[in-house]
């Protein structure tokens, strides 16, 4: 049931966004906490029982408590991949290379991705001039990481191997933010990672992801 499964996050937190994405693709129900991270809902002594590191989301499911992302991901396609698509793989050496790929995600590509949003998304949102020496260097470290993720492509369909997977979701909420600024540049000159980029972020489960956005942007602009 919903009230099993509780995401306490922010819309506006890729690492939520990332929660949200498998618990769609797996089809289920959970109840969304909003945290508000502009109030600092997240610095609380509530919330830091939760998430000692005071970061959102934090993922309840059945009285546990996680609070890392790629831990709750990790954990909730192995307890219930055999619902729908697996997006693991029960081959301990398949599943040691799509560990791989997280671990690039993780600390090659959510990087310098975080810094070209901050600087061409957030800043000119709020009506700020990008440090040029920052996009600069992002950029050209985003550059080597999507270098080798189309060398990677040319042989297997989706990052991770030829199966949809959660290599692939963890990149959904960074590149839908990155098609939004100058630096979709990188993304649409490399053939197979923009034909990559467009499939999976064409997924039902992560329309249902921006669906929530979407609405919940409507209900506070009243």
């Amino acid at each position: 049931m919903a009230a099993d499964r509780k995401v306490y996050g922010s819309l506006k937190s890729p690492a939520t966004l990332k929660v949200l994405a498998i618990l769609f693709e797996l089809d289920l129900p959970f109840e969304f906490i909003t945290v508000d991270l502009d109030a600092g809902d997240h610095k609380k002594k509530a919330f830091l029982s939760m998430s000692p590191f005071g970061e959102v989301p934090v993922y309840e499911d059945g009285g546990m408590i996680y609070f890392e992302s790629r831990a709750v991901i990790r954990c909730t396609a192995h307890q219930y991949g055999n619902k729908g698509e697996a997006l693991i793989s029960w081959d301990a050496r398949k599943q040691a290379m799509l560990s791989n790929w997280v671990d690039v995600e993780d600390h090659h590509f959510e990087p310098p991705a975080l810094k070209l949003i901050a600087e061409l998304g957030i800043k000119q949102n709020k009506g700020l001039a990008p440090d040029e020496g920052a996009v600069a260097e992002a950029e050209a470290e985003l550059a080597r990481v999507l270098d080798v993720y189309e060398a990677r492509l040319e042989k297997f369909k989706y990052l991770g191997s030829d199966m949809y997977s959660i290599v692939d979701l963890l990149h959904l909420p960074n590149l839908q933010s990155l098609l939004g600024t100058p630096a979709k540049k990188l993304i649409m000159s490399r053939p197979r990672v923009s034909a990559w980029c467009s499939e999976i972020l064409a997924r039902p489960a992560w329309a249902k992801v921006l669906d929530m956005q979407m609405k919940a942007q409507v209900h506070s602009a009243f």
